[in-house]
């Protein structure tokens, strides 16, 4: 073998170490790798893998560990749930949610927002309020929301909560409807008063927003454009949720909400 031949064919084996080593610094992110190299990279431990990733590739790592860690999503028994009830007293009849859309049934579901654990969001488009709950879970309940024109969006505090809330129309909604004038100094709460079986005070900057979260006498609105302003829930959900959500909790009303950021699975 002559001198030239040699040197070629010594540089011929460094370029096929070259190429393999190459493909194992790159398993894992090349589709074209061997099977060989392909069960070496299986072999390695997690904290070995997520060093031959890119950034990119390690965060996404990261968020795809997350999600596998979350839960899955409680199931509710709804003929349990939604059935009549004595409430301290008062009663409470059961809700056909048979005849209502399931969508706007209680659901616990996976979350992805940032928002912090106690924050409730409301998403007015789509007649849904979420409570964010521990390990990235929240829970959802359908809603209604206020007629165009009355609707509103924003940032509150959910100032101060109480049981069987008296009703008493604001001057703006007198003004429009006369014949609440009756009620100005307030309806006790019962079954057939408009706010339900439980209310939660929206605040802005220490003032009353004049809005709330309450139970409602007609169940079936749900999920509509059906009250003045305020966010309506089944008697059996506010319940749930009040007893779930602290003042001073942070409330999100928005117009748009990205639904990518949930899911029932």
């Amino acid at each position: 073998m002559s001198f030239s031949s040699t040197k070629d064919w010594k540089y011929g084996r460094l370029v096929g170490l070259a190429a393999i080593l190459s493909a194992v610094v790159l398993q894992g992110c090349s589709s074209t790798i061997s099977s060989s190299s392909s069960a070496a990279y299986a072999a390695l431990t997690e904290p070995q893998k997520l060093k031959h990733m890119t950034s990119d590739q390690r965060s996404q790592w990261i968020r795809d560990r997350a999600v596998e860690a979350r839960p899955q999503p409680q199931q509710f028994d709804y003929a349990s749930i939604y059935a009549a009830q004595n409430d301290g007293g008062t009663p409470i009849v059961a809700f056909d949610y048979t005849k209502m859309n399931p969508r706007f049934l209680r659901q616990q579901v996976k979350y992805y927002g940032p928002e912090r654990v106690g924050t409730i969001v409301v998403d007015a488009r789509r007649r849904h309020l979420y409570l964010v709950q521990p390990n990235g879970m929240a829970m959802r309940y359908g809603i209604a929301v206020g007629k165009e024109g009355h609707a509103w969006t924003g940032n509150s505090v959910l100032q101060w909560k109480t049981k069987w809330p008296t009703w008493t129309p604001p001057a703006e909604m007198i003004a429009r409807k006369p014949e609440l004038q009756k009620y100005a100094d307030g309806l006790k709460g019962s079954p057939a008063n408009p706010l339900g079986a439980r209310a939660m005070y929206l605040f802005q900057g220490g003032r009353d927003t004049l809005y709330r979260i309450h139970g409602t006498d007609k169940p079936h609105s749900i999920g509509k454009a059906a009250s003045s302003g305020c966010f309506r829930m089944i008697n059996q959900d506010v319940i749930d949720l009040y007893e779930r959500v602290g003042t001073k909790g942070r409330v999100m009303v928005r117009d748009y909400f990205d639904e990518s950021l949930v899911s029932s699975r």
